[in-house]
């Protein structure tokens, strides 16, 4: 269905083909080999903590082999269309859960902490227990600053970070999402499901924090990343975004009313 700008539904992209269903404001533009999707940090404060958002790279040896694994294309492939968010901070984190009282968030650092009690709070958020998946599974969120927009079709998948060995292994599971940031560029959310209540959870500045990834109208385009302005225009229709779903319930149900809203262009390079 074209719709403003373009297919808004949940069928990915590579099952079939994009005639017919291009959004009207790419109709007559040629397409460019490469989609871009502009990134940026969104932080007034301490901003200089959160690094840009990189492109997966392994560090392998030179391999001995022309038939290693190192140069098979699909996996090469596979692994380029990833784009690494590194973690912020150092953090070490307890959860306390009992019968007869609320469940606690516990910096497991103590005084050893390089985040201050004050600003701990400020960063991490135990949700309530009522929006749980699950009772017995706590979820903790992280607003981050990160804004990923675009002028082509291009819908984020925010996922764990499986392509990295993590040491120690976290006690539970990213919760990862989808959603089209022509259309809905807004602030990330790092929001984890503790599954191991007895287990900590440790966090390393720098290490891999979450992957994303991009469906565009067409896989086998390439997807590069560029630094993006946030623009009067830009900025505005952020703001409109932010905070919706404090007030409403199944916010795509708005992507009709963000779309007649949207600036014509949102994506201007830094």
């Amino acid at each position: 269905e074209a719709n403003g700008l373009g297919y808004t539904g949940c069928t990915h992209f590579r099952d079939r083909p994009m005639t017919g269903i291009v959004s009207k404001f790419l109709k007559g533009t040629p397409k460019r080999r490469v989609v871009e999707v502009g990134w940026l940090i969104d932080s007034d404060k301490s901003s200089l903590i959160w690094d840009p958002p990189r492109p997966y790279l392994r560090k392998m040896p030179k391999p001995n082999s022309v038939k290693s694994v190192q140069v098979c294309p699909a996996a090469i492939d596979f692994d380029g269309r990833h784009f690494v968010v590194p973690c912020p901070v150092d953090l070490h984190l307890k959860i306390k859960m009992s019968a007869n009282e609320p469940p606690q968030l516990v910096n497991g650092a103590g005084s050893q902490s390089t985040v201050r009690p004050k600003h701990l709070n400020q960063l991490v958020t135990l949700i309530s227990q009522s929006e749980w998946r699950d009772p017995a599974k706590p979820i903790v969120q992280i607003s981050t600053p990160y804004i990923f927009l675009a002028d082509e079709v291009a819908f984020i998948n925010q996922i764990p970070p499986y392509l990295d060995y993590i040491d120690p292994a976290w006690p539970g599971t990213l919760i990862a999402g989808r959603f089209p940031v022509h259309i809905w560029p807004r602030h990330l959310m790092w929001a984890f499901e503790w599954q191991d209540t007895s287990k900590d959870l440790i966090l390393n500045r720098g290490d891999p924090w979450f992957y994303v990834r991009f469906d565009t109208d067409d896989p086998t385009r390439p997807v590069r990343l560029v630094e993006a302005e946030a623009t009067p225009e830009v900025r505005g229709y952020i703001d409109s975004i932010t905070g919706v779903t404090n007030y409403v319930n199944r916010t795509f149900s708005l992507f009709e009313r963000a779309k007649a809203r949207r600036p014509k262009v949102l994506l201007v390079k830094k």
